[in-house]
C-alpha cells in the first residue's frame, strides 16, 4: 500500500465526473484537483495527467499542458499525452529481458525495440481511482506476463496538488516474481500555454553533468559522457533551441532531442531533488521538476506533424512542447553498470516526482 501523499491539504478540492457523459468517454473519469489559482486534471484511462493550469507574472492563467479530449489522440502511437508508461518507460533493446538466467521475450514495438511498455503498455489501460486528500490515487493490475514481462505486478500512482503551485506524483509497485519496474509520466509542457507556439524560446536547466549517448535505436552504449562542450549541456540556463537551430549532428535526424541525462546524485535520505528548471520568458511562468529518479528523459515533440489539436485548435508540430520524463535509464535490464530496476517479491518500487510551478522574479 502506498504512503498517503505528504502534501494532501484541505484548502484542495477534488471533483470526479465522466471525460465525455455523450460519447466514448463516458467510462473514462476526469479527477479535477484546485487549489488557490492551480488547477490539475487526471483522466483513469492511462492514469493521465490531462491539464494543468497556473497563472502567468500578470496572474492570468493558462493550461500548460499539451493535451486533446479525443481518445484516439490520447492513445495515439508513440505520443502519450501525460500517460503513465509502464511496466518499463522508454526503451528495451531486441524486446528481451534476462532475469535470473532466464529470457523473457517482450511484445515489440517496431525498430527493434520495445518502448514504453509495449504496444498495450500502461498508457492503454483503464485505472481504478478514489480521492486521497489533496488528490486522487489510481490503481492498476498487471498480470504475470503482460506485454511478456514476468510477474504479476501491482501498482498505485497517486497525484495531489497543492496551493502553491506543488503537483507531486507518487509511484508504488510490488511484485510476485522478480521483474523490472520503470514508470514514468509522459506530460509535455509548454509554458506559454498549450497552443501558443514552439517551445525553442523556453530556457532549460538541467541539474545533470552526464548523458547516456545512444545508436540509432536510441538504445543507450552503456557509457556516460560529460555534458560540458557538447550541445547536452544545460547546467545553467539556456534556450532549447539554441543548439536545434545549429543542428549539431549529436541530435536526431529531425534536430531536437530525444535523450537521457544522468541527474547528479539525490539525496540519502529518499528526498526529491531537482532535476530541471523550464522558464517560458514571454509569459514568467516557471516549472521545477523535483524527483528522486536518477535520470531525465528530455523529448521536444521532434516527431509532431499536426495530428492532434488541443482545446486551442492550433495544431501540434514539432518543438510545441517538452516532455521532461524523470525515471531510471533506457535499457538499463543490459547495462549492469546502470542504476538497477529490478523488482523482487518482498521488495517495494517507490519513486515521486514534483512538478512545481511559479513564476520568475
Amino acid at each position: 500500500m502506498a504512503t498517503p501523499p505528504a502534501n494532501g491539504s484541505r484548502t484542495t478540492s477534488v471533483r470526479r465526473e465522466p471525460l465525455d457523459p455523450s460519447g466514448a468517454g463516458s467510462a473514462i473519469e476526469r479527477w479535477t484537483l484546485r487549489a488557490g489559482p492551480y488547477e490539475a486534471s487526471v483522466l483513469t484511462l492511462g492514469a493521465t495527467l490531462h491539464t494543468l493550469v497556473g497563472p502567468d507574472r500578470e496572474g492570468r492563467p493558462a493550461q500548460v499542458l499539451l493535451s486533446s479530449d479525443r481518445i484516439a489522440d490520447i492513445l495515439g502511437p508513440a505520443r502519450h499525452y501525460g500517460t503513465v508508461v509502464g511496466r518499463y518507460a522508454n526503451r528495451i533493446a531486441d524486446s528481451r529481458v534476462g532475469l535470473d538466467g532466464e529470457e523473457h521475450p517482450l511484445a515489440p514495438t517496431g525498430g527493434g525495440v520495445t518502448l514504453h511498455g509495449g504496444p498495450d503498455g500502461f498508457a492503454n489501460r483503464m485505472w481504478a481511482a478514489e480521492e486521497l486528500p489533496g488528490g486522487v490515487r489510481l490503481r492498476l493490475h498487471s498480470p504475470d506476463g503482460d506485454q511478456g514481462f514476468p510477474g504479476a505486478l501491482d501498482v498505485t500512482v497517486d497525484y495531489t496538488l497543492d496551493a502553491a503551485g506543488e503537483l507531486a506524483i507518487r509511484y508504488h509497485a510490488v511484485t510476485a516474481a522478480p521483474t523490472v519496474v520503470n514508470l514514468t509520466n509522459h506530460a509535455y509542457f509548454n509554458l506559454g500555454g498549450e497552443g501558443s507556439g514552439d517551445v525553442l524560446g523556453h530556457l532549460l536547466t538541467l541539474d545533470a553533468d552526464g548523458y547516456t549517448p545512444a545508436d540509432a535505436r536510441q538504445i543507450p552504449y552503456g557509457r556516460i559522457e560529460p555534458v560540458a562542450g557538447t550541445p547536452f549541456d544545460f547546467t545553467s540556463a539556456r534556450p532549447i533551441g539554441k543548439s536545434v537551430h545549429d543542428e549539431h549532428p549529436q541530435l536526431t535526424g529531425t534536430g531536437g532531442y530525444d535523450h537521457n541525462w544522468v541527474l547528479r546524485p539525490r539525496p540519502a535520505d529518499g528526498a526529491p531533488a531537482r532535476a530541471a528548471r523550464l522558464e517560458d520568458p514571454v509569459s514568467g511562468r516557471t516549472l521545477e521538476v523535483l524527483t528522486t529518479e536518477p535520470g531525465i528523459q528530455v523529448y521536444t515533440a521532434n516527431g509532431f506533424r499536426g495530428a492532434v489539436s488541443g482545446a486551442s485548435g492550433v495544431p501540434y508540430g514539432p518543438f510545441s512542447g517538452v516532455a521532461l520524463e524523470t525515471q531510471h535509464f533506457p535499457d538499463s535490464p543490459h547495462h549492469p553498470d546502470f542504476p538497477s530496476t529490478v523488482l523482487r517479491p518482498g521488495e517495494e518500487f517507490r519513486s515521486t516526482t514534483v512538478f512545481r510551478l511559479g513564476t520568475a522574479d
